[in-house]
Formats: C-alpha cells, structure tokens, sequence
C-alpha cells in the first residue's frame, strides 16, 4: 500500500505525512549536517501542529530541538538521528496494510510526532526536546539532559515500546577501544620477526568474555575489528571496539576497572584501552510510581493494560534518572526491529498511543507525584 492511500486511516493522515516528511529527511547520528536539517523539519512540523515553532539550540556543537517551557515541569525527550546511513534503508517509505517501514521509524521518529499531536491542547510548564546524537551515546546532550530532569517533575521517555509495553528498567552502558600497536613483516619470509596484532587481539577477545555475570545481566560484546593491512604481512595494527551493559552499576564499575587493567601476552606488542562508562543503569525504583500512575491513565481513557519490561537496551532516560527524576521511558512507538532492516511501526497504533499520552501529561501536570 503507497503513502497515497493512507487517507483510509482518517485521523492518522495529518500524522502519516509528517512522519513520513521526518523519515525521507534521513539523519544519520554522525551527519551533522543532516541532523541539523531534520531538526529544522521538526520545527517546521511544530509550527504546522501546535502553532507555535520550535527552538533549534545549539548544545555543544549538536542542533536540538526545543518546543515549550524553559524550566519544564514535565520533561518529554526524544532524538531525531538514527543508526541507518544514507540509503541504507530500502525502500526509505513503505505501507503494507498495518504495517509502516522506514528507517528511523519505530527508533523513534515515530514517538516525536506521537509526542509532538499529544501536546495539542496542553497548557503549562511542558517541553520536547529531540536530541541529534542519542545513538551514539549523547555526548553533547548529557549534561543538558540531566539538568532539565533534575527539575522536572516527570520526564517522559518517547522510546519505542517492548510490544507496547512502557520500560521500566534499562542497563547501563559503557563503550571501549582497545588498540593493538604490533610490528610488520613478511607473512612468508620472516614471521617470527612481527609482532601480530590479530593474535594479541584474539587473546583480547577471549579475556573479555570472562568478564561477564548472567546474574546481573553484564555482557561484554566485542562488536566492530579490523585488523590488517595485506594479506602476506605480520598485521602490526588491531582495533577492537566493545559494548558493555549491566543491570548494576557495581557491575559496570567492575568490568571498566578490568578492561583497563588488561595487557598484552606477547610483551613486544603495545595496548591502548580508550573509552568507559556512558549511561548508568536505569533503576524500577525511578519508575515506579509514573508507572502505576500510566496505568490508572489508561485504564480511565478505556485502553488495555500497558503492561512493563526491563531491557538491555538504554535511552536518554538512563541519565534522567540518574539526576534524580522520576522517568518512564518506553512511550513511543508500537512495532519492532530497531536497528534492524526489518524496522516497523503499527499505523493503528499512533493514534491511541499519542492520546494516552496526552492524558498522561495533563494528569502529572494536575496532580503531585507520589515517589
């Protein structure tokens, strides 16, 4: 089914072709200038839904989009950059039935435009803000993040949901490198005279996947190597870059203590161990009472029990709770396959999820927390 047809889902067209304006603007985390022109779009997409533009901030050399309250008593945060490159995702905009793809859709530019029909009508201390560079690790925006949530009375995750299910727990995160520094020589004349940074990389590999405790859910996944320059030559270069979760912030600690404390087994070869901890785990305890109150919510406006999950997975919500705030994350889109081809989004779903949300934020802005 093209874009064309969907005037059959009545109220959802207005919201499908500003989704679908948002997902053609692809907007890979490490393009800036494309993160710069969806966030532009975004804006321009605020004016056309709320009347009122967008702020487009520059924090730390990253555009963000800004809608609403200067000092938001409810915090509502997505991000607008994706993990697929240019082109990557084929066809960039398909409707099959109930079925939307796109890259970008269901992570999450989906939950922005649920979030961005859901503030129709509000009044009061509210802001979205939208990141460009949640996919890689929020650097620039993690100090924004955590001063906002500090003084927030809410904040209000638009990440996918867990077949609609609202995310109550997430691990936190940390990121490595390791580089091997080797030496070069002839694979067939005269091995014994390189140092083979593949090798010392293999024994790299191996030590790492002793570092990980299905009790606390700590994995330790070697993700991106390369090694090598030809194929008849002594590699004197490796680098190997690592993903690290947990479920406990002891876990990561201990796991960041021995990454960096690892060495070389051939003493001719050199490590170099750059990186660390990133998101800190996103505990139930900061969850719990908006998410007993999103069920009470939803029950009042006829909608099925939202249901909660704890995930690997970490989000911008991580570092909310870690300033102390109260957080409900999993509040966007019902689909699946994030970063992955197979990346969808449920068209029937938008609307009901967009007005829950709504209710949710009128109901947190009239009403204290209960922690």
């Amino acid at each position: 089914m093209t874009s064309e047809k969907s005037t059959e889902y009545g109220r959802l067209e207005p919201m499908l072709a500003a989704l679908e304006a948002l997902v053609r603007c692809e907007s890979p985390s490490e393009d800036l200038e494309a993160c710069t022109e969806v966030v532009r779009l975004a804006s321009d997409i605020a004016t056309r839904v709320l009347g009122v533009p967008a702020q487009i901030k520059t924090i730390e050399g990253r555009p963000v989009f800004w809608w609403g309250s200067e000092k938001p008593e409810v915090l509502i945060l997505a991000h607008l950059d994706t993990v697929w490159p240019h082109g990557s995702f084929q066809p960039v905009w398909d409707i099959q039935g109930d079925v939307l793809r796109g890259p970008g859709t269901f992570d999450m530019k989906a939950g922005f435009i649920q979030a961005l029909y859901a503030l129709k009508g509000i009044e009061g201390p509210v802001a979205l803000v939208a990141t460009t560079d949640e996919e890689t690790g929020s650097r620039a925006s993690k100090a924004l993040i955590q001063e906002l949530s500090a003084s927030a009375k809410a904040v209000l995750v638009l990440e996918a949901s867990l077949d609609g299910k609202v995310k109550t727990g997430r691990k936190g995160t940390a990121m490595y490198q390791i580089k091997v520094i080797g030496l070069a020589s002839h694979a067939g004349l005269e091995p014994e005279k390189g140092v083979n940074a593949t090798t010392e990389i293999a024994h790299a590999i191996l030590a790492l996947g002793k570092l990980e405790n299905s009790e606390h859910g700590t994995t330790v996944v070697p993700t991106l190597l390369r090694s090598g320059n030809t194929t008849n030559t002594v590699p004197d270069l490796a680098v190997l870059d690592i993903d690290a979760r947990s479920f406990s912030q002891a876990e990561l600690e201990r796991v960041d203590r021995e990454i960096k404390a690892l060495t070389a087994v051939n003493p001719a070869a050199r490590l170099e161990i750059t990186g660390g901890l990133n998101r800190p785990p996103l505990q139930p305890s900061s969850t719990k009472a908006l998410y007993e109150r999103a069920e009470k919510v939803a029950a009042a406006i006829g909608m099925k029990p939202l249901g909660c999950a704890e995930v690997g997975g970490a989000s911008d919500g991580n570092f909310a709770a870690a300033a102390g705030a109260q957080v409900l994350d999993g509040l966007g889109a019902v689909g699946g396959g994030a970063h992955a081809p197979s990346e969808w989004v449920s068209i029937s779903s938008m609307q009901e999820r967009s007005d829950f949300l709504h209710a949710l934020i009128k109901d947190i802005l009239s009403k204290d927390l209960v922690s």
